[in-house]
């Protein structure tokens, strides 16, 4: 089986496409970059047509809210991206990535890839992935080691570093080593679409760890 053979999971493909191929970098030259090299990545995953993994679905605590999450998505400015979810969301895989979760968020979070080496779509060089977080969330202090990060909202609010709040339909760069902190608002869940550039044995072994001691810049 590959991605050809699947048309639901190629959609939700096609849905991370067009976000990157039509949303704005506000000017930055580096968010541009970062645009352009997704959009490489998405080509060339969908010329590659790479296999397909069934994996068994799992969920989180946080996946209760998935629901409500792709219900508000699909009313909102990636409805397409969050109906085509809505589709496959019954085999997605949720974890939580983490060998050890700071207590409180167990029941607040949780991650899936969607392409990546933990598939279902396989791939090395590029992931893209879901995060949702439950209203109320303060997720905490952390940074990716060499991993070049994007999050673009489907679903709620949230802020990083206490410094803006990102609507549905907004961006946010994060480049390697920078450090962040999310906070979501208390009435919604917030469902974010990500993406990870970086070396291919980092994005296989991304080591996923929080900061040992909070900080914000």
């Amino acid at each position: 089986m590959h991605l050809r053979d699947r048309p639901d999971l190629l959609y939700v493909v096609r849905d991370y496409d067009t976000i990157y191929r039509r949303g704005s970098a506000g000017g930055s030259g580096p968010i541009r970059s970062h645009l352009r090299r997704v959009r490489e990545g998405i080509a060339d995953i969908i010329e590659a047509n790479p296999p397909v993994v069934d994996r068994p679905p799992s969920r989180v605590p946080v996946t209760d809210h998935l629901p409500r999450a792709l219900d508000v998505g699909s009313r909102g400015v990636l409805g397409d991206l969050s109906n085509a979810l809505h589709r496959v969301a019954d085999r997605l895989s949720w974890e939580y990535g983490y060998e050890k979760v700071p207590r409180g968020l167990t029941g607040k979070y949780g991650y899936c890839e969607i392409a990546g080496p933990r598939g279902p779509i396989v791939t090395e060089e590029l992931i893209l992935g879901l995060v949702l977080f439950a209203p109320n969330t303060i997720y905490p202090q952390h940074h990716h080691h060499d991993i070049e990060e994007s999050y673009v909202a489907i679903a709620g609010a949230w802020s990083e570093n206490d410094a803006a709040v990102y609507a549905p339909g907004s961006l946010i760069l994060n480049r390697a080593q920078h450090e962040h902190r999310i906070t979501t608002g208390p009435y919604e869940p917030c469902l974010l679409a990500y993406a990870w550039l970086g070396p291919v044995e980092t994005l296989h072994v991304p080591e996923m760890r929080f900061s040992g001691r909070r900080r914000r810049s």
